[in-house]
């Protein structure tokens, strides 16, 4: 990845505007919804101020915000709260159902597969922002984007199946508009894998890469204390 830069990003080109952004931000974890019982075993959301944070710097009121994998729907409800446009996918149907029970327009969220996205009919996106979940390379049991309900993961696939998503979001977003992603290198006993780097790597084939800003948290896991939000723009 290199030297850590700071980077211009250039917002749509309707908005007309441009912001330099620190290569690093300090956040902490948590969420304000509280899930049901049932639930609260697999609590694997990304924090409501990471999500605030980058809706604040990258979108405006009224603008169209995307989560391929919304999880539990915490992009949706605060993009919603702060007078966004919110859609996303989630291929879970628990966590689907109680996404849709946290927001307003709840048929803006599709319980489906992200790998499909381009066969469902989407208004164009101004930003998309998301953690996908995660996967390393030592072990191939579960597949992350079966939603860990078949056997059939590998790590090489997945990779190339994260760049067909994001290769199908390319062509739904507005010319110009950016796509976030928050990644964690993750350490194991079997050893390290860059799995944010290598998303870097791979999605920046489809898309422009334009740079990291790191987020350091209060606590994070995977052996780090830190992530990286990675950030790309669309030609649309």
């Amino acid at each position: 990845m290199g030297a850590l830069l700071k980077v211009k990003f250039q917002r749509t080109e309707d908005a007309g505007v441009s912001r330099a952004m620190r290569s690093y931000v300090r956040l902490r974890r948590g969420n304000k919804a509280e899930l049901p019982p049932e639930l609260q075993s697999d609590d694997v959301r990304f924090a409501d101020e990471l999500v605030r944070h980058f809706l604040e710097v990258f979108t405006e009121p009224g603008q169209v915000v995307f989560d391929p994998f919304a999880g539990f729907g915490t992009t949706l409800a605060i993009a919603e709260g702060m007078g966004r446009q919110a859609y996303g996918m989630e291929l879970d149907e628990a966590r689907c159902n109680f996404a849709r029970s946290q927001i307003a327009n709840p048929k803006n969220l599709i319980c489906g597969d992200a790998r499909e996205l381009s066969r469902f009919e989407w208004p164009p996106f101004d930003f998309s922002i998301t953690s996908p979940p995660f996967m390393n390379q030592f072990e191939h049991p579960q597949n992350p984007l079966t939603a860990y309900s078949t056997t059939d993961g590998h790590y090489g696939t997945y990779l190339r199946e994260l760049k067909e998503t994001y290769r199908q979001l390319d062509l739904l977003m507005k010319p110009g508009g950016l796509v976030v992603i928050e990644a964690a290198n993750l350490k194991t006993d079997g050893g390290v894998t860059p799995l944010a780097w290598d998303i870097a790597r791979t999605l920046g084939e489809v898309l422009r890469f334009e740079g990291e800003i790191i987020a350091c948290w209060d606590s994070y896991g995977y052996g780090y204390e830190h992530s990286y939000c990675l950030v790309f723009s669309c030609e649309g």
